[in-house]
């Protein structure tokens, strides 16, 4: 998106939104938007239905974890002391402007969110992703159920305090008949890449 495009929708998203809008940049020609969760759903719901805006299609949805740097205050951001994020993606094909807004969660124990479904349906699977993956609970999802672990799974293996290996490991159980779980019997490890570097490498002549 060239400057002046972006400047245009900058401006308009200023004027619609106010003072919703905690902080706003720009990298690599898109702008990214942060909200508060208590004013997620009316913000989402304006940049859909403004017609100078009209985002009418949610590209992806994901969820963040800040992990250490949510107790850091950095100069420039918007990371005030909150662990996660969920970010939205999305698109208006009228106006062909793309934006991405980031809506801090508040509560780092137990995160919870508004789902976006009844703007975007397709908010769903997306949804269903990010909690499983970050444990991130969406409240109005008509079906808010894991979706790529299976459903005894335990914990949020996208969390970066989640072990490499998991907390528990699972295996058929020929004396019980049935899949059982047990603790992880991997020792742990430092995953270390393997370097592959052409003969002569590096050498000057």
């Amino acid at each position: 998106m060239s400057s002046s495009r972006v400047e245009k929708l900058s401006f308009c998203l200023q004027n619609v939104l106010g003072d919703k809008v905690t902080n706003a940049t720009e990298q690599l020609g898109e702008l990214t938007l942060s909200v508060l969760p208590g004013d997620l759903l009316w913000a989402m719901r304006t940049l859909r239905d403004h017609p100078d805006l009209g985002f009418e299609m949610l590209i992806d949805l994901c969820g963040l974890d800040y992990s250490a740097y949510g107790s850091e205050s950095v100069t420039g951001n918007d990371l005030t002391g909150k662990r996660f994020a969920v970010v939205y993606h999305l698109l208006s094909i009228k106006h062909n402007h793309r934006l991405r807004i980031k809506g801090f969660v508040d509560d780092d124990e137990f995160p919870v969110v508004d789902s976006v479904i009844g703007i975007w349906p397709s908010a769903n699977w997306f949804e269903r992703e990010a909690f499983d993956l970050y444990g991130i609970v969406f409240t109005g999802h008509p079906d808010l159920r894991r979706i790529l672990t299976d459903y005894g799974f335990i914990g949020s293996p996208f969390r970066k305090d989640f072990p490499l290996s998991g907390n528990v490991e699972m295996r058929y159980d020929p004396d019980q008949r049935r899949v059982i779980y047990q603790p992880v019997s991997i020792e742990p490890r430092q995953i270390t890449p393997r370097v592959i570097r052409e003969e002569h490498y590096g050498d000057t002549e």
